[in-house]
């Protein structure tokens, strides 16, 4: 089931669906209805199972393609469509076998929710546990990566959620996050409406933070890990985490293992997306900038494993240059 005591992004019940309109915020907080998903339910009622799995792969394949440097996305979509196929071919009653599906994807958005809040405990021991005088603790962060980013919880705030919790937390501070404003627009939403102690301060600001105030940690989200350790992440990431090395503060990646591309050897095999320009040149419609200026606007950059601390996971906190082994490791544990 889904948390209730945090923000929930999507809202869930079998055969009710509705997301909260993240284009709407932070001034109105408006839930939609995915009228399309009874729409298509009356479409499915009137097919054959395999018309069904060709339907929902479509789908599936077609939303990965929304984000495509969220490996987590790809992933995602692979295990649903690896239960589907055998699914179809053991399964003769439509409506068992729709039943069965809405069953395994609730069992999936559970598991997620839980590999949040284990990510959200791990992080927190491990922060705690590197600053070990009892002092209240001030970490920086950025982009959103809280429950408006994923079932519940979330990755990166969702350690800062856990701090909280643990009355560890004395400040979070997070960046505005350009150019699409994800940390004023959503980040900011989530911390107000839970409470939590926060600062929000310009991307630019980030430097002077570090030199002037105690941070003891930067902790942030991922879209892609390769197997050595380097990360793509929303654009800005990369900076902060070579201010964080000249400050020596410790720089850690908050991610589910589903965001881990075994595939890639290094980040440069990462395609960095390209953005459009009116997310640099306007804000709500309203021109920020000199009408045709030219611009350069890609959505993440790649953080070099040297620069990162640790990568904190649901199976635990590993080094860069240990996460490949120990992936695999786990990934034999579970095959056999």
């Amino acid at each position: 089931m889904q948390d209730n005591q945090t923000l929930q992004s999507i809202r869930y019940q079998r055969g009710l669906l509705s997301i909260l309109d993240q284009l709407q915020l932070p001034d109105e907080s408006v839930y939609i209805p995915i009228h399309s998903v009874d729409d298509a339910w009356k479409a499915i009622h009137t097919m054959s199972i395999r018309a069904v799995q060709h339907f929902v792969t479509d789908q599936l394949n077609y939303l990965s393609t929304a984000r495509p440097t969220a490996v987590n996305m790809a992933e995602a979509a692979a295990t649903i469509i690896d239960y589907l196929i055998p699914l179809s071919d053991k399964q003769v009653d439509l409506s068992l076998y729709i039943d069965d599906l809405l069953d395994f994807m609730e069992k999936f958005l559970e598991h997620d929710l839980a590999d949040n809040r284990s990510i959200g405990r791990y992080g927190a021991e491990t922060i705690r546990n590197n600053n070990p005088s009892p002092q209240q603790l001030t970490v920086l962060t950025h982009c959103n990566t809280g429950s408006l980013a994923t079932v519940g919880f979330g990755t990166a705030l969702g350690v800062v959620r856990q701090l909280a919790a643990n009355n560890d937390l004395k400040l979070v501070y997070f960046t505005e996050t350009r150019p699409y404003n994800q940390g004023s627009r959503l980040t900011a939403y989530e911390l107000v409406h839970d409470r939590i102690p926060h600062s929000m301060i310009c991307d630019s600001m980030a430097g002077l933070l570090m030199r002037t105030q105690p941070i003891h940690a930067v902790v942030v989200g991922a879209d892609c890990v390769t197997a050595n350790g380097d990360t793509a992440n929303k654009i800005g990431t990369y900076q902060l985490a070579i201010l964080a090395k000249y400050h020596h503060i410790p720089f850690y990646i908050a991610a589910p293992t589903t965001s881990i591309d075994l595939t890639k050897k290094t980040g440069a095999e990462i395609v960095i997306e390209q953005r459009p320009s009116r997310e640099m040149t306007t804000i709500k419609g309203i021109n920020i900038a000199a009408e045709g200026v030219q611009v350069w606007n890609p959505a993440f950059d790649v953080t070099p494993a040297a620069l990162i601390t640790s990568i904190i996971t649901e199976h635990g906190v590993f080094k860069p240059d240990e996460l490949e082994e120990k992936l695999l490791s786990l990934q034999k544990k579970v095959s056999t």
